[in-house]
């Protein structure tokens, strides 16, 4: 499940569900308000489903794109911390970029994991181990940093899904340079 609010950031959103849908990973666009919503960049998606449909069904990864205001909308959604905090405790693989960090902080799902985000947010992230990788991978948690780091954040979400192999056999015809 990806998860979207008002003022997400597009690339960040459309690369990954592109990719993981090319991968065949049923993917749920969750919408935080109903109808369609505007990005960052006034690109305007129709989500699959609203989010309070599908609280309380399990989801074997659940994204959080960057972007801004859509990165505090998430942080400032109840709905949100609650199915990010329960997932946690499940076990479930957590994916957050850019800003979206921000979230898993303000839940303390940071602490004691190795993560990255977009560089403007840094200072705010106070719990963990930060790095500058472009994609950081720490157990359930994977984090990445920008816009421009969404291809390799995708193809990292598809490798923790279903594998190296199907990563491969899927850029094969993307050609990204990862």
């Amino acid at each position: 499940m990806i998860i979207v609010a008002p003022g997400f950031e597009e690339i960040e959103t459309i690369t990954v569900v592109d990719i993981l849908r090319r991968s065949g990973v049923r993917v749920t666009l969750a919408g935080t308000e109903p109808g369609p919503l505007k990005g960052s960049r006034d690109v305007v998606i129709i989500p699959d489903t609203l989010l309070e449909e599908v609280i309380g069904k399990n989801f074997d990864l659940i994204v959080l794109p960057g972007g801004q205001p859509g990165t505090t909308n998430l942080m400032n959604n109840p709905k949100v911390l609650d199915l990010i905090t329960k997932a946690s405790e499940d076990r479930r693989k957590i994916a957050a970029i850019c800003a979206a960090p921000l979230v898993l902080d303000s839940v303390d799902l940071l602490e004691g994991k190795v993560f990255t985000s977009h560089p403007s947010v840094e200072n705010e992230l106070g719990k963990g181990q930060y790095s500058q990788e472009r994609v950081v991978v720490d157990d359930n948690l994977i984090t990445s940093r920008s816009p421009g780091t969404a291809m390799e954040f995708a193809f990292a979400l598809v490798e923790a899904l279903l594998g190296k192999d199907r990563s491969k056999t899927v850029n094969k015809g993307v050609m990204a340079k990862l």
